[in-house]
Order: C-alpha cells, then structure tokens, then sequence
C-alpha cells in the first residue's frame, strides 16, 4: 500500500492541549459553582467533543444540570477556550521531522479530530502547525463524529487521496475504532489522553515518542 496522506488526531496526538483545556473547563465549572477537576480527571473526558467533556466535567463534580444550563456552559468553555487555546499547549517532541519528512516525500497531511473545526484551525495555527496540513475535520464539520469513520473518509476526500492509501495516527480508543472502521492502519501514540493504554484496542502500532514514527511510515510507502 503505497501511503498518500496521514492522516492525524489532535488532542493528546499532534498537541499536548491538556493544560488549556483543564484551564478552560475549570473555567465553564467556577461559574456553574463547581470544584474544578484534576489533569488526570480530564484527561480521560477529552475526545469526544466539548459538550462531551463539560457534560462529564459536571458529572465528576456534583451531577449533570437541564440541558440549557449545560449548553450555556459549553459556551462559556468554548469562548474562554478560544482567548487562551496555546497558553499552555505544546507540541509533542520528534512531531515535527514526521511532519517535514512526510512533506518531502509527498505525503499529504490531514487532522481528523472532534474538537470543533474552528478550534482546531485557531489551535493549529497559533502552534504553528497550519502549514503542514492540507485538510481539517472536525467534529462539528458533519453530522456524526469519530469514531464514525465518515470524519475520516471527508479528510481523504478533501486531501484528494485514496482513504485506503492513509494511514491514522492517534491516543485512543475513539481514534482507534475509527481507524478499524475506516479499513486503514493506525499508529496508537501512548503519550494521549485515554484511561486505558492503547495497545488494549489492538492499533497495528504503538510508539512511545515520534521518534518512531518514520519508520513505521515507511514500512507503507
């Protein structure tokens, strides 16, 4: 399988957004007058959308609210979020030479994410990462969400590559089913957010450092 494009999640894969990310919903708790929540708490909410982890956020501290309240308070995480995306956010090490050494092979590079698309576009290039990718998904750009593997074909699609000559790259179990779904290879980075180490839902690959990465990648193209 000659490999066209990588195709990557964001969240705890390209970029280490933990520390605004707790920021943010510590944020949208205080004002629902909640105790804010640990590093390692939200580091098992993220994934899955940021209605998702306020709504997970109010479980751990006291119970889920109406809906509207919830919604409100999904705003007020997303606009503090978007004021301090890449405060405290870096870019995991040894991601870089991937994303040059893909370029010069002429690889396209994608994000497929369910952090919401203009989100991901603020993140991207506030970190400085926009440059290298052609294509971004996110989970508000189609009506279903990872790991419906609909984010992940719309992310070929928009990169003009064959989805079957991809291969994924991501810290969970939600990027993972994603992958399996999709019918590609996925890379499992072991430096995510996931409560559960990666290697229980079977990715064809784990690396502990993007070090390794290249490697791997080649072994497809």
């Amino acid at each position: 399988m000659p490999v066209e494009a990588l195709i990557f999640d964001l969240d705890g894969t390209l970029v280490d957004t933990a520390p605004d990310l707790i920021n943010a919903a510590n944020y949208a708790l205080k004002q629902a007058g909640r105790n804010a929540i640990s590093d390692e708490q939200l580091r098992s909410f993220v994934g899955h959308g940021a209605l998702s982890l306020i709504k997970q956020g109010l479980a751990a501290t006291g119970g889920v609210p109406d809906e509207t309240t919830v919604l409100g308070l999904r705003d007020q995480f997303i606009d503090y979020y978007n004021d301090n995306i890449a405060v405290g956010s870096k870019v995991f090490d040894g991601l870089e030479p991937v994303l040059k050494a893909a370029r010069q092979r002429g690889i396209k590079l994608g994000v497929c994410t369910n952090k919401l698309e203009g989100l991901s576009h603020r993140l991207l290039k506030d970190i400085g990462l926009a440059s290298y990718f052609d294509a971004v998904v996110g989970g508000d750009t189609l009506p279903v969400m990872k790991p419906d593997p609909a984010p992940y074909f719309e992310v070929a699609r928009l990169l003009g590559v064959d989805a079957k000559r991809t291969i994924m790259f991501g810290d969970s179990e939600t990027d993972i089913r994603t992958a399996q779904a999709a019918g590609v290879p996925v890379i499992a980075v072991s430096f995510g957010y996931t409560p559960q180490h990666v290697s229980a839902f079977d990715p064809d690959h784990v690396i502990d450092h993007y070090d390794e990465a290249w490697s791997l990648v080649e072994a497809y193209v």
